[in-house]
C-alpha cells in the first residue's frame, strides 16, 4: 500500500503543475478527494456582498447540479455568507458552521444535497478579499460518511499548497511564452515577485519586487543576490532555495517563511522551476525558483463581518441578519432562505437578544450605520 507520505508527495507536485498547466486542476482535485476522504470537489469563488459565484474546476460533480446550484440554489446555500468569513487557510466543515440536523431542515439539503447523496463538505478560504474568496471544497457523500478529524488533517496538510497554486497560477500564464508577455504579466502582479537562478542569484524583480528591494527593509539585493534583511528569514530563505536548486521535494513541502520588519509581518513563498512545465517557465528567465512575498494583513472586515464577529453570531443568524437588508417579514424572511417560519423566527430572535435590539427596522440601521472599530 502506498503510504501517505509518498501520497501527498505526488499530490503537492500535481498541484504546483496545475498552477501552470490549468487542464491538470481536475486531476488535481480528484487526487486531492481521495487523499482527503471525499468524492467529488471544486475550486470556486464566491462574493458575499453581491451573492456571485462561480466554479473554476471540479471533479465528479453532476453538471446538471452544478447548473442548478448557480441558477436557483446559490442564494440558499445555509454555509454562506458565513463561510467566507472564515480566515484563509484555516479548515471548515459545513457541520462546523451549522449542525447537519439544521442542514437537513432546508430545502438546499433536500432540493439539492441529497438527490446527489451529499451529507457533508471541509473547504478552506484560499485568498479572501473584505468580501469575497477563492474556496477549495471536498464533498463527502454518504459512503464516505461525515467528515473527521482525520479528513481535517489530510486537507490541512495539503490547504498551503493550494494557496500558493492559486497564487502562482495568476503569474505564469501557459500560453504566452513570449518573455516580454510574461514579464508584463508578472509586472502586472500585487505582489513582489523575484525570480532567482543559481545560488540566490537575481535574474527578474517585478515592478512591486523592484521597490520593496529599494527600500530595503525586508528584501536586499547583496552582490547580485536576494537577501532578507533578517537572520532568521534569510537562513530559512536560503533553505529553501538549495532545495528548489535540488528538485522539488523539500520546498514543494516547505511552508511559508515569515518576514518581519517595520512594515509588518509578510510571507515569502519559493516556487522550484526544475521539473516538468514549471521548467519550460522558468527557462523564460534562466531561474531555478519564483519567489513571491505578500502581506498577511487583511483589509478591515465588512460590516456584516464584523458584526457577527462582535456578537458572536452563528452562521444561520448571519444569513438571517443579512437577508434582514433584502426583504422584510417573517414570511418574505423564510422564503429567501429555503427556512421554516418557525426556524427563521427562532435565529431571529436570537440576533435581536445578541445585539440588543427588537426589530427589523433596527438592525438594518445597525448594519448600515456599524463602522468596525478602528485599530490602534
Amino acid at each position: 500500500m502506498t503510504s501517505e507520505a509518498a501520497l501527498l508527495s505526488d499530490l503537492i507536485g500535481l498541484v504546483y503543475d496545475a498552477a501552470l498547466d490549468p487542464t491538470l486542476w481536475p486531476r488535481a482535485l480528484e487526487q486531492a478527494c481521495l487523499f482527503v476522504g471525499g468524492s467529488s470537489g471544486s475550486l470556486f469563488w464566491h462574493d458575499a456582498a453581491t451573492e456571485q459565484s462561480a466554479v473554476l474546476h471540479i471533479f465528479n460533480e453532476d453538471p446538471r447540479y452544478t447548473q442548478l446550484y448557480f441558477e436557483k440554489y446559490l442564494p440558499l446555500n445555509p454555509c454562506f455568507p458565513a463561510a467566507t468569513f472564515v480566515e484563509a487557510g484555516v479548515v471548515c466543515g459545513s457541520c462546523d458552521l451549522i449542525p447537519f440536523d439544521e442542514i437537513a431542515e432546508t430545502r438546499f439539503y433536500a432540493e439539492w444535497m441529497k438527490p446527489q447523496g451529499i451529507i457533508d463538505a471541509l473547504a478552506a478560504n484560499l485568498e479572501k478579499t473584505a468580501t469575497s474568496a477563492s474556496i477549495l471544497a471536498v464533498r463527502m457523500h454518504e459512503k464516505d460518511g461525515l467528515a473527521d478529524a482525520d479528513d481535517r488533517r489530510r486537507l490541512a496538510l495539503i490547504v498551503p499548497h493550494f494557496q500558493r497554486a492559486v497564487g502562482i497560477g495568476r503569474l505564469f500564464d501557459q500560453s504566452k511564452r513570449a518573455q516580454a508577455i510574461l514579464t508584463e504579466a508578472i509586472d502586472s502582479v500585487s505582489a513582489a515577485v523575484f525570480m532567482v537562478g543559481l545560488n540566490g542569484r537575481l535574474v527578474f524583480t517585478n515592478e512591486p519586487g523592484r521597490f520593496m528591494l529599494s527600500e530595503g527593509a525586508l528584501l536586499t539585493e547583496r552582490n547580485g543576490m536576494l537577501t532578507a534583511t533578517g537572520p532568521e528569514a534569510q537562513r530559512a530563505l536560503r533553505e529553501a532555495l538549495v532545495a528548489a536548486e535540488n528538485g522539488n521535494a523539500t520546498a514543494d513541502n516547505g511552508g511559508s517563511i515569515p518576514i518581519v520588519g517595520a512594515q509588518g509581518r509578510w510571507f515569502a513563498d519559493v516556487l522550484p522551476l526544475t521539473s516538468g512545465d514549471r521548467q519550460r517557465t522558468g527557462a523564460l528567465h534562466s531561474a531555478v525558483a519564483a519567489v513571491f512575498v505578500r502581506r498577511t494583513s487583511l483589509a478591515s472586515p465588512p460590516p456584516l463581518e464584523a458584526l457577527a464577529k462582535l456578537y458572536k453570531l452563528t452562521a444561520s443568524e448571519i444569513r438571517v441578519l443579512d437577508s434582514v437588508m433584502k426583504v422584510s417579514g417573517v414570511k418574505a424572511l423564510a422564503e429567501a432562505l429555503g427556512l421554516t417560519q418557525a426556524t427563521v423566527k427562532t435565529h431571529l430572535h436570537n440576533v435581536f437578544r445578541k445585539t440588543g435590539t427588537a426589530r427589523q427596522s433596527e438592525l438594518v440601521k445597525l448594519i448600515a450605520g456599524f463602522e468596525p472599530p478602528k485599530r490602534p
